[in-house]
């Protein structure tokens, strides 16, 4: 039974599969008189069904060596394509966490989308997205999952333009499908020149195939940044990051898996590839300078949004640049801490922003306020998300960090700052949410806010039990990953005083926020008017998108009008010469044509003597050489 339950993990995400294709019934219209309602039965019936299929397999493989499942897809010559999954602790483990936010995620959204015409088809496009993720979970093939993380794109656009009525949700999914590509498509080439340097095809032979390969500098430089382009866009690192924010269009209960584990299974696929970035200080450096650039940027726009949504979702890129700073420095057990509770914290502030959005139907802070005593659960699950992602509070993320800085790793002084200015930030603009939404006096779609029905306050109140257990993990870390020994010089001052500094520096945050004057009604805006032009600044994520109109939308407007200026006028009109001068030597020559057989004589004549007398110079010019 053991073996069996191990051998056919790969079933699990063919649940998720098989729950999409069972709901196209439902979903295309072809059955219309039982309602929606079975498509999301099926598919949740499923989801518990992986839930407990890999639980049990994660304790099977809990302290054991990881295995692995080979399937031979194609062979032919010396070309042998195989898929190949890993069963190890962390695969499963990550495999589950992921089937957990999906099952509470697909169980909210029966409240969320009640009255939603198209439920069913919602449920069928989250099948999808979850088999690919879970998918991604167990892989070790590069190939595998390059292709799943295509899926992941593919079903992104699906539920990003999910109410497709609207062109503001047309415009969103485009952006974020495209912005995707262009990761995408430098990951595929990396993939490719990897393979061809010998690097096998899958992610557990890169660690010494990274030590006995040698590469030119500018080779492994390249190689790295290629590869780290697509996870790149799958996190919203800077500069492919805006799409996150825009991907708030579409539904609630996909910006929960969106905002949590979607966004990590770039930053898993990542830490798979670290070994390769080891090669060359440029890709290392590329991915600190990366994940840097983004805490600092994204954790800033966080704090000047007026939409409770997209005031969440930059704190997603912010800690997903301190993923991108793990790897960059070899940390990959920090990177994989961060992950773990980041997924779930964030799961749950949007189920709360859910719940919030679900009952007042308006999504802008400055409408809000006094909802603390009207939704209580809500208000619940939101607090304890905030404090599980910043260090103030023993829970998730506190004690992530505190592993990061007790001395097992490398903590220079630039990475201190950046984990202070982020974590102060961070607190800084939960607390003025949580002052804009919950606290104050109610205003008009305030006053008379019930707490939420049964279907959203149950996954939401589970998965606060679980982000207040989630501290449990990183104490008993040591049980799952690699054991690290403490650094030689891992008891400097800089190491006594950081998580003090750190928890000083959340609570200096929560105090900014608590006190900042804000006005509400309409627009949420500073009363100093020296403050304005900072808040534009970053609720318009530093003009990017404008410099990016300027720039590369610029620079390809006018390569196209200068190529089809070409294709017009230079390719097209060669072709039509040629045609035009054959119309035209057609019509002079119908002149020619008398019916005289003298005058034909004639020009034969004086055609054969031109040619003799070319002939006759081509033969004096070779002679005289």
């Amino acid at each position: 039974m053991t073996q069996f339950l191990l051998q056919t993990i790969w079933w699990v995400p063919g649940y998720a599969l098989l729950g999409a294709i069972l709901t196209l019934p439902w979903s295309t219209g072809i059955v219309r008189r039982t309602g929606p309602r079975p498509a999301a039965y099926f598919n949740l019936f499923l989801t518990v069904l992986s839930f407990i299929h890999g639980s049990a397999a994660f304790i099977l493989i809990w302290g054991q060596e990881p295995q692995q499942l080979v399937f031979h897809w194609l062979q032919a010559a010396d070309l042998d394509l195989t898929l190949t999954l890993e069963i190890s602790p962390v695969s499963l483990g990550a495999m589950e966490i992921v089937t957990a936010i999906s099952l509470l995620a697909q169980l909210f959204a029966l409240g969320y989308m009640e009255k939603d015409w198209a439920l069913a088809r919602f449920y069928s496009m989250m099948g999808f997205f979850e088999a690919a993720l879970l998918a991604i979970a167990l892989s070790d093939s590069l190939l595998l999952s390059y292709g799943l993380l295509e899926m992941l794109t593919l079903s992104t656009y699906f539920l990003v333009g999910f109410w497709y009525a609207q062109p503001l949700v047309v415009t969103a999914a485009r952006d974020a499908f495209l912005t995707k590509r262009v990761g995408d498509i430098l990951l595929f080439m990396g993939l490719v020149a990897l393979s061809s340097y010998g690097a096998g095809l899958n992610f557990s032979e890169l660690a010494d195939w990274s030590e006995t390969y040698p590469l030119s500098p500018l080779t492994s430089a390249l190689l790295g940044l290629a590869l780290i382009a697509g996870p790149t866009g799958k996190c919203a690192q800077f500069p492919l990051n805006l799409w996150l924010d825009e991907a708030m269009e579409g539904p609630n209960p996909a910006s929960i898996m969106r905002n949590s584990i979607v966004v990590s299974a770039g930053a898993y696929v990542l830490i798979k590839l670290q070994p390769v970035f080891t090669l060359s200080p440029i890709s290392s450096d590329a991915l600190i300078i990366i994940g840097s650039v983004t805490a600092i940027g994204t954790s800033l726009m966080a704090i000047a949004q007026i939409d409770i949504k997209r005031a969440i979702s930059h704190t997603t890129s912010a800690y997903l640049g301190l993923v991108f700073i793990a790897v960059g420095l070899g940390q990959v057990d920090i990177a994989l801490m961060l992950l773990f509770t980041h997924a779930i914290a964030k799961a749950l502030m949007f189920m709360s922003v859910g719940s919030i959005i679900s009952t007042v139907s308006d999504q802008n802070m400055g409408e809000m306020g006094g909802l603390w005593s009207r939704m209580p659960a809500t208000t619940m699950a939101f607090v304890v998300g905030a404090a599980s992602l910043v260090v103030i509070l023993p829970l998730g993320t506190f004690w992530t960090v505190q592993r990061w800085v007790s001395g097992l790793w490398q903590v220079s002084p630039w990475l201190f700052a950046i984990l202070l200015f982020v974590n102060a930030t961070t607190a800084f603009g939960f607390t003025r949410v949580f002052r804009l939404v919950f606290l104050g006096e109610p205003q008009l779609k305030t006053r008379r806010a019930p707490e939420v029905a049964w279907q959203m306050a149950l996954p939401m109140v589970t998965l606060t039990v679980m982000t207040l257990l989630s501290p449990v993990v990183p104490l008993r870390w040591s049980l799952w990953l690699s054991t690290t020994t403490p650094l030689a010089n891992g008891d400097t001052l800089l190491i006594r005083l950081a998580l003090p500094l750190l928890v000083l520096s959340g609570g200096v945050g929560v105090v900014l926020g608590a006190t900042t004057q804000l006005r509400r009604g309409g627009w949420v805006r500073p009363t100093q008017v020296s403050f304005r032009f900072v808040q534009d600044l970053l609720a318009y994520d530093f003009y990017i998108e404008r410099l990016y109109d300027l720039t590369v939308v610029s620079a390809v407007s006018v390569l196209s009008r200068v190529t089809a200026w070409f294709d017009r006028f230079i390719v097209d009109g060669f072709v039509n010469l040629v045609g035009l001068a054959a119309v035209m030597g057609g019509e002079g020559l119908k002149y020619s044509s008398s019916g005289r057989s003298q005058s034909y004589v004639l020009t034969i004549l004086v055609g054969i003597g031109l040619l003799f007398l070319l002939a006759m110079g081509w033969t004096m010019n070779w002679s005289l050489l």
